[in-house]
């Protein structure tokens, strides 16, 4: 007989909720093994996300760090032709992610999974013949017949190097953080491929962050702080790497019976590395797959949910990283500005290509076109 049923390698979002409903839904024996001393630290994510989301993944919603969001405002390079779109009507909200994530862990404690801190996963080897999982962790060798991977960004990278951005997100106190507006800054110069952005905790307090290619985040960050123009305080710095290259390609491995969720899945935002929802809904989709006896259905049934709005945000990601600086602020200057509020009332902040497709109207078609095509002109004489 196994130690355990199932064997899940990291207290993740995902990973919990993958415990909770294995051991909920089929009463499963379930072992979460956390490296870290702490569930929910360090905490490498922004928070933010929909209280409809926040619904669907079954969370108690008592870890909402700031209900207050009204609006979001976005800058292109020049800060000419910048917009902000509304929030409220999408009742976005920022989570506390150390308390999101215990909230997890005690819900699969109490459907019957037993949580290990300072336990961390060195090998998972499969015996075909036995059909056991042997997991060598630094407590000792355990058992079980399915092992789930939600080790996050670390574990798609041993497997693919490719798709991953640096990043920076510091805890700030700053009298230019307001309560209620999220900040998005587009610089294909500074943050090559992504963006900089504030998501705020509170009035003068948030999380002030950097992601891009090839980019030295900490001194990216430290530039764009400083052009607020204000002092600062920076109580606390994390450095991560950040996956942005759509879905892995395979969710599951017969091989070896390992099932991957959240991060180690890939289901994080193309566009945003966002991944609460796709990544915490891919933990509770594999976890009954797994209860129900039927692993290979997990990968479907994400897909059913998210595969198209994935995809659209793959080309737009690629889009993006094409772009130079003069292309971005045309496309900014293009978008017809009595869009934004429809694609505000009728658009998902978790499914947020629709809310791209409305701004990218065909009002604007021809700008865009033109905008486009000379950045390809661009790219061309300078690589002449």
């Amino acid at each position: 007989m196994p130690d355990f049923d199932v064997v899940v390698a990291g207290g993740s979002i995902s990973g919990l909720l993958a415990a909770r409903e294995a051991a909920r839904a089929g009463g499963l024996s379930v072992a979460v093994l956390e490296e870290d001393a702490e569930i929910g630290t360090p905490e490498h994510c922004g928070g933010l996300v929909s209280m409809e989301g926040v619904k669907n993944l079954g969370i108690i919603p008592a870890v909402i760090e700031n209900s207050r969001i009204k609006k979001a405002r976005i800058l292109p390079p020049s800060k000419n032709n910048g917009f902000e779109i509304s929030a409220e009507r999408q009742r976005v909200v920022v989570l506390d992610r150390r308390e999101l994530d215990k909230q997890a862990a005690l819900q699969a404690q109490r459907a019957g999974a037993e949580i290990r801190v300072k336990c961390s996963v060195r090998s998972a080897a499969f015996d075909s013949d036995r059909k056991l999982c042997t997991i060598k962790t630094s407590e000792g060798d355990l058992t079980c017949r399915h092992f789930v991977d939600a080790r996050g960004v670390a574990s798609i990278i041993s497997r693919n190097r490719e798709g991953v951005l640096l990043s920076a997100q510091y805890e700030v106190y700053a009298d230019w953080i307001a309560r209620d507006t999220i900040e998005v800054a587009f610089d294909s110069e500074r943050y090559p491929g992504f963006f900089a952005w504030v998501i705020p905790a509170g009035d003068g307090q948030g999380k002030v962050g950097v992601a891009g290619k090839g980019i030295n985040a900490a001194s990216a960050l430290k530039s764009y702080m400083d052009s607020k123009g204000t002092k600062y305080s920076v109580v606390r710095k994390v450095y991560a790497p950040i996956w942005v290259s759509g879905p892995a390609k395979n969710f599951v491995d017969d091989d070896n019976n390992t099932v991957y969720v959240g991060d180690a899945a890939g289901q994080t935002k193309p566009t945003t590395a966002g991944g609460i929802y796709t990544c915490g809904m891919g933990g509770i989709l594999a976890g009954r797959a797994i209860a129900a006896g039927d692993p290979a259905g997990y990968p479907p049934a994400w897909e059913s949910l998210f595969k198209d709005e994935f995809d659209k945000m793959l080309l737009a990601r690629r889009l993006l990283e094409r772009l130079d600086n003069r292309a971005i602020d045309d496309l900014f200057a293009a978008i017809p500005k009595e869009k934004l509020e429809e694609a505000a009332s009728t658009g998902d902040f978790d499914f947020h290509s629709a809310a791209l497709t409305k701004m990218l109207s065909a009002k604007g078609a021809a700008r865009m076109a033109k905008a486009l095509l000379g950045n390809e002109i661009r790219r061309l004489v300078d690589n002449g």
